[in-house]
C-alpha cells in the first residue's frame, strides 16, 4: 500500500538544511515529490511517498536532520510551531487506509522518541480523542514546559527541537491567500469569518498572518475539497477582502493537490473542465 508523509519543518531559509533533509528521507527509500519553503513562515513542507515502513522510516531520518540542524531557540517566524520537525502527517493514498496510516504515525512517535528524545502529541485519527492540530499547537515552542496535558509518546520536550504533532489524516489542500494591507487585523478578521470552527466554511481552517510590511496572508488548509472546493474559499476571500477595500494579490499552493480539485476550480473559472 502507498501512503503519502507531508512533513512540515520549521525552516525556511536555509536552503542547505532543506537539501540534507531531502537526502536523508531519500536515502531512507522513499521519494521526494515536491518541497517549498517560505523565508515569511520560516517553514517548509515536502511531500513523501512510498509504502508503509519506508515512510516510518524517512520519519525517523528526517527527525536526525532536524534534531541536529533546527534550533526552535532561535526560531522566529509567522506560522505557528512547536517543533522542528513539527507537524508529521501520515496519509492513506488508494486502497489504503486511515486507520493503518494511524498505526504507522504512532510507530514513527515511538521510534523517535527512543532515537532522539523528541516528544510526540498525536492529532487526527492517530489520536484516541480526535485531536486536532490546532489544539496541538496551542502555546506554540515557548509553551510547552507548561502545559496541562502530558505528551502521548516520551515525556519532557527537547530543549531545541521541541515536539511533534504526529497524526494520521485523508488528504488537505494547504493553500495561502495573499492581500495587498498592512493591516494584520484584516486578515485576522476575515479568516475568523471564514473557518468552520467560528461559523465559516465546512472543514476550513484559516489564520491570518503577517507576511510583509504592506501584505498580509489567509494561510488555509482545507481539509475536505469535495465539501469546500478551493474556488469558494477564495471567492469567498475575495469578497470579503474587497469589503474591507483590500485586493487580493494572489494565492500559494503549498506542497501537492488533487487533480480532482484543479479540475473543480478550472470548471469554476474557465470552464473547460
Amino acid at each position: 500500500m502507498t501512503f503519502e508523509l507531508v512533513p512540515n519543518l520549521s525552516e525556511g531559509r536555509d536552503a542547505a538544511i532543506i537539501d540534507a533533509c531531502v537526502a536523508a528521507v531519500e536515502a531512507s527509500g522513499a521519494r521526494v515529490v515536491h518541497r517549498t519553503s517560505d523565508a515569511a513562515h520560516h517553514r517548509s513542507v515536502l511531500t513523501i511517498l512510498g509504502d508503509g515502513e519506508t515512510l516510518v522510516d524517512a520519519a525517523v531520518a528526517l527527525a536526525e536532520v532536524a534534531v541536529a540542524r533546527i534550533d526552535l531557540r532561535e526560531h522566529r517566524g509567522v506560522h505557528p510551531r512547536i517543533g522542528a520537525l513539527d507537524v508529521l502527517p501520515f496519509v492513506p493514498l488508494g486502497d489504503a487506509t486511515l486507520e493503518a496510516a494511524a498505526a504507522l504515525a504512532r510507530r514513527a512517535a515511538e521510534r523517535i522518541w527512543e532515537r532522539y528524545r523528541v516528544p510526540s502529541y498525536y492529532y487526527g485519527a492517530a489520536s484516541a480523542t480526535g485531536r486536532t492540530l490546532p489544539a496541538v499547537r496551542q502555546g506554540q515552542f515557548e509553551g510547552l514546559a507548561g502545559r496541562a496535558d502530558a505528551p502521548d509518546v516520551g515525556a519532557a520536550s527537547h530543549p531545541s527541537a521541541g515536539a511533534i504533532a504526529v497524526g494520521a489524516r485523508p488528504i488537505l489542500i494547504a493553500f495561502n491567500v495573499d492581500l495587498a494591507t498592512g493591516d494584520l487585523a484584516v486578515a485576522k478578521r476575515i479568516a475568523r469569518i471564514v473557518r468552520e470552527r467560528d461559523g465559516g466554511l465546512r472543514t476550513l481552517r484559516a489564520l491570518g498572518l503577517r507576511t510583509g510590511p504592506e501584505t498580509v496572508q489567509v494561510s488555509l488548509n482545507v481539509t475536505m475539497y469535495h465539501a469546500t472546493p478551493l474556488y469558494r474559499v477564495v471567492e469567498t476571500i475575495r469578497a470579503l477582502a474587497a469589503e474591507r477595500g483590500v485586493d487580493v494579490l494572489g494565492g500559494e499552493l503549498i506542497g501537492c493537490l488533487p487533480l480532482e480539485a484543479v479540475a473543480a476550480s478550472a470548471d469554476y473559472y474557465l470552464g473547460i473542465a
